[in-house]
């Protein structure tokens, strides 16, 4: 009895310890929403890099970081009861979802009804913008309108013939990632590329990640005989990057940034590298990589960015939010935006602009398209971000799937 006693006293101790130190941490908090390791890791990695700057709330920290579930279509309602969950917290003054995979939009209704107080920002929306940006305080997408240009420009200039996309029906009703696909293929017919558009697995469907992978792994060898190997690749899921790299490393072919473009996304499976002793130091990731694409054969052939754009959304984002709820910035501020961006990238150049609305011509006020400057391996940069994209790509009207 006595000991039971002492057991029940110590645990009450800790429990008031436990309060004490919540109670005297962090002013405030700030939640953030990112896929797992397995879909989307540089997502991932960057709050992890929140975490490590400004430490867990649960520990007297800032950071509250949740995942939401691989199968986020069939599990829609449980990711959108993960995301509402941060506003069960009275120190919760902003919420970020990156990716913002579909069902976000309806969380930060849930959250703006509960607490309306609380900044919503999304990192690389998946539903349409209008729906987006009614929903949240501020959208970052990778620009899809001039990326969608500026990618088969950069596999020209590479050397490119052919221009191979592939993609499934779930990510082409997205009008960020099928506006993308209207414009590459105009780009490519204006550039003399030949387009082909190949059909993958949804890793969401029935057949999973690892079926979606296994079908790249056996189709690319086939698709490199079939188009030459002069031909660049692009894909817009990054569960399919992976193969396709190791599959366009071994065959040929060519591959100038993935769909989120990171010297992490795809390349360290691919070429069979432990970055271990390189994590969060992207200028020797890259210098890693690069030596091994080039020992490859690879040289001027494959590229990305210098820094991952997930990574840097999940981190900036998060930095900008803080800088907000402490007073130093405004949520309409880009300058301040592309600053807190930039914490995360050191030397790399930013360009972008505000989303307009191909069917109205209205520009958004809270939905900001960034990107910055391709980097191939064995050659460095090209001037992407100086690139003047011409006026017609951004007035080209996206043709949702029937």
């Amino acid at each position: 009895m006595i000991a039971a006693g002492l057991a029940a006293a110590m645990a009450l101790a800790l429990a008031n310890c436990q309060k004490k130190q919540a109670d005297s941490g962090a002013a405030f908090h700030i939640g953030i929403a990112t896929g797992t390791v397995s879909q989307s890791e540089d997502d991932l990695r960057g709050a992890e890099e929140l975490i490590a700057r400004y430490g867990k709330s649960n520990e007297g920290g800032v950071i509250t970081h949740i995942t939401y579930p691989d199968n986020f279509m069939d599990q829609q309602e449980t990711m959108i009861t993960q995301i509402v969950s941060f506003a069960d917290d009275p120190k919760m003054k902003a919420v970020i979802v990156n990716q913002g995979v579909p069902g976000t939009a309806e969380a930060f209704k849930r959250i703006r009804e509960k607490r309306p107080d609380i900044l919503l920002f999304v990192g690389e929306p998946h539903e349409d913008p209008l729906v987006i940006q009614e929903a949240a305080d501020l959208a970052v997408s990778c620009d899809f309108v001039s990326r969608g240009y500026l990618i088969p420009w950069a596999a020209k200039e590479l050397g490119a013939q052919t221009f191979v996309h592939i993609s499934f029906p779930r990510h082409m009703s997205y009008e960020s990632l099928g506006l993308r696909r209207q414009i590459m293929e105009e780009a490519c017919k204006d550039l003399g590329l030949k387009w082909v558009f190949e059909t993958a697995p949804d890793p969401t469907s029935d057949v999973g990640q690892a079926g979606a992978q296994q079908f790249i792994l056996e189709k690319t060898p086939q698709w490199t005989a079939s188009y030459g190997k002069d031909t660049a690749f692009f894909c817009t899921n990054d569960a399919h990057t992976e193969p396709l790299l190791r599959q366009l490393i071994t065959h040929g072919g060519m591959f100038v940034e993935a769909d989120l473009p990171s010297p992490l996304m795809g390349y360290p499976g691919a070429l069979g590298l432990d970055l271990s002793a390189e994590a969060g130091n992207f200028e020797a990731i890259l210098k890693k990589v690069e030596s091994s694409v080039v020992e490859r054969g690879g040289d001027g052939r494959f590229g990305t960015w210098a820094y991952s754009y997930g990574f840097s959304v999940s981190a900036g984002l998060g930095e900008f939010a803080k800088r907000i709820i402490e007073g130093s910035a405004d949520k309409t501020d880009t300058d301040v935006l592309y600053e807190a961006l930039g914490e995360f990238t050191a030397g790399a150049k930013w360009n972008g602009g505000f989303y307009i609305d191909a069917n109205t011509g209205v520009r958004a006020r809270n939905q900001v398209l960034v990107y910055m400057d391709t980097y191939v391996f064995g050659k460095g940069y090209l001037p992407t971000t100086s690139i003047k994209v011409p006026d017609k790509y951004y007035n080209i009207k996206f043709n949702k799937p029937q």
